[in-house]
């Protein structure tokens, strides 16, 4: 059959929306009908980090099973997914031991290769890979069955998208990766679509102070909407202030959510965490290769410190995106405010001029809009 989706055709390009043929469903993968697509900064860096172009773009989306492979269990036909940048396996050695966030299986994402080998997206006869072997900007996408999460039909789309990625990373950066209790202080460096779920995770998690560094003036208003006790344009703005409020110390967690990550930011990260305090690092920089942890290791040392790399916010998928989702059925996490704006798959480049430009918390691509 033939998909539309938008692709990257090469290096810091804008995108465009080219027609694939895609392969019917291998044994073990599913054919999805996109329903909603998200967003996400994580796309625009593979403007400069993707293997190989062309590559169909997006990770953060929700749709509808149309039809399943040989061997397909875990959903079926007319069911609603959640589509996972992450596989799940459930038995390696990451897995196994609670770490799904780090599944063998995603040894492809930067490739988009399907876990069985190959591609299902042909161009002219080439095989292209879709970005974390998903591809949610395409109309229609098959993917491995390990990469869906079966979801209840009474929940909307929209919810289901924004927690696939934004939701999730944001939430487990603090609890999981930061370890956030109760009464512990936690500053959190972005308040875009990351960010602003850190800062529901540190609120929910009943932490004594919540300081949100963003210098978009709408972003910085919208995680006092959140709960944030204090926001600032900088890091500079904020250190004294926080170390005062912190008796003298620094907060016990500091998140970097920001969009594009430098050494600028990790090391005010680290000049306003405590001693013994966790600096989470979730962003990442455009050129993955970049040094973007320059820090006095000695400092680092006597002052007992710990950077932590925080991959999907350590969330297990399969648990957490339902969990999450339970949450926001309860009232406890406003998912519905997190949507900015939508966007037709043909508006694409405005719906990331507008996320690069601090316009949008969340932005999402309605398929069929």
């Amino acid at each position: 059959m033939k998909t539309r989706a938008a692709a990257l055709t090469g290096p810091d390009q804008d995108w465009e929306i080219l027609e694939f043929d895609l392969d019917d469903p291998h044994p073990g993968e599913v054919l999805v009908r996109m329903k909603v697509a998200g967003l996400c900064h994580t796309d625009k860096h593979m403007k400069y980090s993707a293997v190989a172009y062309p590559l169909v773009g997006g990770h953060e989306g929700a749709g509808v099973v149309e039809a399943v492979g040989d061997g397909v269990t875990r959903v079926a036909v007319g069911d609603h997914v959640a589509c996972s940048w992450i596989p799940t396996c459930g038995v390696c050695r990451f897995c196994a031991r609670g770490q799904s966030n780090l599944c063998a299986l995603g040894a492809n994402q930067l490739t988009g290769e399907l876990a069985n080998g190959g591609f299902r997206f042909h161009l002219d006869g080439v095989g292209i890979g879709g970005m974390s072997a998903t591809g949610t900007f395409a109309e229609r996408v098959v993917l491995d069955q390990r990469s869906v999460i079966k979801i209840d039909q009474n929940i909307p789309m929209e919810w289901i998208s924004l927690v696939t990625c934004g939701v999730a990373t944001g939430w487990g950066s603090v609890v999981n990766a930061g370890k956030v209790r109760a009464g512990d202080s936690v500053a959190i460096l972005g308040c875009g679509g990351i960010g602003s779920n850190s800062v529901s995770a540190a609120v929910n998690a009943n932490a004594d102070l919540v300081a949100v560094i963003d210098p978009v003036e709408f972003k910085r208003s919208f995680a006092k909407q959140l709960g944030a006790d204090l926001v600032f344009a900088s890091a500079d703005e904020a250190h004294d202030e926080v170390i005062q409020r912190t008796g003298g110390l620094g907060v016990d967690v500091c998140v970097v959510t920001v969009g594009v990550v430098d050494s600028e930011i990790v090391k005010s990260a680290f000049e306003i965490t405590r001693k013994g305090g966790i600096i989470v690092l979730t962003g990442v920089a455009d050129d993955i290769s970049e040094n973007t942890i320059v820090l006095p290791g000695s400092i680092l040392t006597v002052f007992n410190k710990s950077i932590v790399g925080s991959l999907y916010g350590g969330c297990n998928p399969v648990a957490d995106i339902p969990m999450l989702l339970g949450m926001a059925q309860h009232g406890k996490l406003d998912l519905d405010a997190l949507v900015t704006k939508r966007y037709s798959l043909d508006q694409i480049n405005e719906g990331f001029n507008d996320l690069l430009e601090g316009r949008n918390i969340r932005g999402l691509i309605v398929h069929g809009a």
